[in-house]
C-alpha cells in the first residue's frame, strides 16, 4: 500500500497551473503558477520547504493531452508519485457542484486524491521509443484529417460551375499531394521506429497476425495500452474503445437493451470497426460466424460489435502468451472450454 501524507491536486491548462496541497483532508498550501518548466522546479523547491520529503507527496491530476507534458517530464525525472485520473471520474465523484473556477478545481482534485487514497493507480511513464510512436500517430491523424477536409469539396464538383471547379483543383492539387507525401514520410518513420526496437517489432508481429488488424490499427492498440502494460485485460480494453455491451435495466419497469457506452475512444473504435469489416470479407470463422447470426435474424451492427470483441479477446490472448494467433489453437481452447 502506498502510503502518503500530503496530495496536490493539479489544474493544468495551457498558461498556468494550479496547484492546491492537501494534508488530513484540508488545504495547507495554494499557488498559481505558469505552466513552465523553470516555474515548475521553483515549486518543487518551496513544495520541499513545505512538506520535508517530496516522496511523501502523491501529486495528482486530470488527463488534459499536451498540456501536462513539462509537468510529467519533471516528475518523471524527480521520480515521484503521479495519479493521472480522468475528468469525468473526478467530476461524478464530487457530488453536486455549483460555480467553477481553476482554484476550486484543483482543491477538488487534490480531495479526490485524498479521499480515494487507498484505491490509487501510480502513472507510469512509457518507454522513449513509445512516445515518439504515439506523436508519430498523432501527426498522422492530423494529416489524414487536413486530407479529408480538403478533399470534401472535391467530392461536390459537380454541383459547381465549370469555373469553379477549375478554381478548386488549381487550389487543392499541390496541397494534398504535398500531404500525401508528409503521410508517406511519417508512415516510413513509424516503421523505422518499429523495427529499430526489438519489443515493438515483435508486439507488431503478434497484434498483426490476427486476421483483420492491419498495421495502423495495431500501433494504436499498442500505443493506447502503453504496451499492453496500463491495460493488461480484454474486458477493460473492450470497455475504453466502446465495443463492451452494458445492461440498462431497473427493477420491474425499466428493461432497455443492452447497449454499449458513448463514453468511448472514438478514433480507436473506428479503427476497430474497420477491422471487423475487413475480417469478415474473406472467407474464415468469423465471416461464417457474421452469416450465421445474420440468418438467424440478429441485428448486423450488434454482429459486428461481437466481432470487435473477438478481435480484442483474441489480441490480448496472443500478447500474453506471446504467440502468432493461429484458428486451431483458438478452437483448441474453446473445446477446453466446454469439456
Amino acid at each position: 500500500m502506498n502510503c502518503f501524507n500530503y496530495f496536490i491536486g493539479i489544474d493544468v491548462s495551457k498558461a498556468t497551473l494550479d496547484v492546491a496541497l492537501v494534508k488530513d483532508g484540508k488545504q495547507v498550501f495554494y499557488e498559481k503558477l505558469d505552466n513552465k518548466p523553470q516555474a515548475i522546479k521553483q515549486l518543487l523547491k518551496r513544495l520541499l520547504k513545505q512538506c520535508g520529503d517530496l516522496s511523501q507527496i502523491l501529486f495528482c491530476m486530470e488527463c488534459t493531452g499536451v498540456y501536462n507534458n513539462h509537468l510529467l517530464q519533471i516528475l518523471g525525472d524527480e521520480q515521484l508519485a503521479v495519479w493521472m485520473e480522468s475528468a469525468i471520474q473526478i467530476k461524478r465523484s464530487m457530488g453536486i457542484q455549483r460555480g467553477k473556477n481553476d482554484k476550486a478545481d484543483s482543491q477538488k482534485i487534490a480531495l479526490y486524491a485524498f479521499k480515494n487514497r487507498y484505491d490509487i493507480k501510480l502513472w507510469e511513464p512509457s518507454r522513449e521509443q513509445l512516445q515518439k510512436l504515439k506523436q508519430l500517430m498523432n501527426i498522422r491523424t492530423r494529416l489524414i484529417r487536413t486530407k479529408s477536409n480538403l478533399k470534401k469539396p472535391l467530392l461536390e464538383l459537380s454541383f459547381h460551375s465549370p469555373l469553379e471547379q477549375k478554381i478548386f483543383k488549381n487550389s487543392y492539387k499541390a496541397t494534398l499531394k504535398a500531404i500525401d507525401k508528409d503521410i508517406i514520410k511519417v508512415d516510413a518513420e513509424i516503421n523505422k521506429t518499429i523495427q529499430e526496437d526489438q519489443l515493438l517489432r515483435r508486439l507488431m508481429d503478434v497484434v498483426t497476425s490476427v486476421k483483420g488488424i492491419g498495421r495502423v490499427t495495431a500501433v494504436q492498440v499498442i500505443v493506447t495500452t502503453n504496451e499492453f502494460k496500463s491495460i493488461t485485460e480484454a474486458k477493460k480494453f473492450a470497455c475504453y474503445a466502446g465495443v463492451a455491451p452494458f445492461e440498462h435495466s431497473s427493477g420491474t419497469s425499466v428493461r432497455g437493451r443492452t447497449r454499449v457506452s458513448k463514453m468511448a475512444d472514438v478514433s480507436m473504435k473506428c479503427n476497430l470497426h474497420m477491422a471487423a469489416l475487413a475480417s469478415i470479407r474473406g472467407a474464415g470463422d468469423l465471416q461464417d460466424y457474421f452469416l450465421r447470426k445474420i440468418e438467424e435474424g440478429k441485428n448486423k451492427m450488434s454482429v459486428l460489435n461481437a466481432i470487435r470483441n473477438k478481435l480484442i479477446h483474441r489480441i490480448f490472448a496472443c500478447v500474453r502468451e506471446d504467440r502468432f494467433y493461429s484458428p486451431k489453437v483458438a478452437e483448441l481452447k474453446t473445446d477446453l472450454i466446454l469439456v
